[in-house]
């Protein structure tokens, strides 16, 4: 048993090979224009798709990393579905593209074998078992959550999630940061997250700078276009389905960075601009999302649920995993020159610099309300200590800290 978070450390590739007369025509074609393996997509029937999706989404804890080694056991090893290199290139083509990698990775993979069915069937699949475990824990969180025993258990495992989240920024720092310059640009876009500066807007700005400082370093006077989303609904807005679902559209169309990210969109859209959630809120919402299986995104789910329960969990589910479809859908011919472009290398360089910063910021912030006392300053120190030093599977320290958190309430309620 592991928990979701964003691994930067998983492999990129440089490029993908797409033979040059493909059109996008061939985008949704069984078997796509990057499957060269020899083996017949006809081999694959949507129900071996789905099955072994659901299987995965059920069981897959442990965050990208791990859902990503398990996708390539069966897909590459056990099936021969893919080659390892093909498999790769499509490892390389999510961190192109916003959205959660491990579920992208489904959907490419469903693609390729069985056409559009395929990429409709196996993404939904790999999604469905954790946000239906989301919803119900959800619905109990909604009923119980006030209960000393359920209390008790968030108590312990909030000030892992702290410790959980750092350790994905460390990990995302030790490739964001590739100069100082870019490490410069994290202090500033830190700063900026937190003064309140728009997350959304600061990315894009950090992003806009990447590339700036490319054509600088390389000398080339040409000049370049930023498209400029807006950063959603307006401050007060009520909390109405349709609102909920642009502002989880929004954040899976624009949110680069892995499930870390996630928490600091949630909070600067829903805690601070909106103030649908509390702190305390998002922070169980996220706790929940941490102890499910699947992807991290399945938080929508849960903080979907809360604000407009059954319908609320199900359009926020949809809002914040239908970018990633239309992404993957999207992106297959465009990823030999998005990868041989140095100037778009360079605006992922200036966001992914910026997320780092934001993760950062956020875990401070939020600890705030995970840390509240010697006892959970405890759990977290030696949390860190277990996750850094000793790389203990974050699984076994939230449960740790659930039993250490539900123990030590209950003494103190004898």
């Amino acid at each position: 048993m592991a928990f979701h978070g964003s691994d930067p450390d998983a492999p990129a590739i440089a490029k993908v090979d797409l033979p040059s007369d493909r059109s996008p025509d061939s985008l949704f074609q069984p078997g796509g224009a990057v499957n060269s393996s020899g083996w017949s997509p006809d081999k694959t029937s949507l129900w071996e798709l789905a099955a072994l999706f659901l299987r995965l989404g059920a069981t897959a804890f442990g965050g990208p990393a791990v859902h990503i080694a398990m996708m390539e056991e069966e897909v590459v090893v056990r099936r021969r579905w893919l080659k390892r290199e093909e498999f790769l290139d499509f490892l390389g083509a999510t961190n192109l593209i916003p959205g959660p990698n491990s579920t992208e990775m489904a959907i490419h993979i469903g693609r390729v074998r069985r056409g559009l069915a395929g990429l409709i069937v196996a993404g939904v699949s790999f999604i469905l078992p954790a946000a239906v475990l989301v919803a119900c824990l959800a619905w109990g969180y909604v009923r119980y959550g006030g209960l000393p025993q359920v209390s008790a258990l968030l108590y312990g495992v909030k000030p892992v999630v702290i410790v959980v989240i750092a350790q994905g920024a460390w990990r995302l720092g030790r490739s964001a940061v590739k100069s100082a310059w870019l490490g410069a640009l994290g202090v500033v876009a830190a700063l900026a997250f937190a003064l309140g500066a728009d997350a959304l807007l600061t990315l894009a700005i950090a992003g806009g700078i990447g590339v700036l400082g490319h054509l600088v370093g390389t000398k080339k006077a040409r000049g370049a276009g930023f498209l400029m989303l807006a950063p959603g609904t307006s401050a007060g807005a009520t909390a109405s389905l349709g609102w909920l679902f642009l502002v989880m559209l929004k954040i899976g169309a624009t949110m680069f960075g892995g499930g870390y990210v996630l928490v600091a969109f949630l909070r600067s859209d829903l805690v601070l601009r909106l103030k649908w959630l509390t702190e305390q809120q998002l922070l169980d919402g996220v706790a929940v999302g941490q102890v499910t299986p699947g992807p991290l995104f399945t938080t929508a789910t849960f903080i979907g649920y809360l604000i407009g329960r059954g319908e609320g969990a199900l359009v926020a589910t949809i809002g914040i995993f239908l970018p990633a479809f239309v992404f993957v859908g999207l992106s297959g011919p465009l990823v030999p020159r998005l990868r041989r472009s140095a100037t778009a290398g360079a605006a992922l360089d200036g966001i992914n610099v910026a997320a780092l910063a934001l993760m950062i910021v956020v875990s401070a912030q939020l600890a705030r309300t995970a840390v509240v006392d010697w006892i959970t300053a405890t759990i977290a120190l030696i949390s860190a200590v277990l996750l850094f030093r000793y790389r203990i599977n974050s699984a076994w320290l939230m449960l740790g800290g659930a039993v250490l958190g539900g123990a030590m309430v209950a003494a103190r309620l004898r």
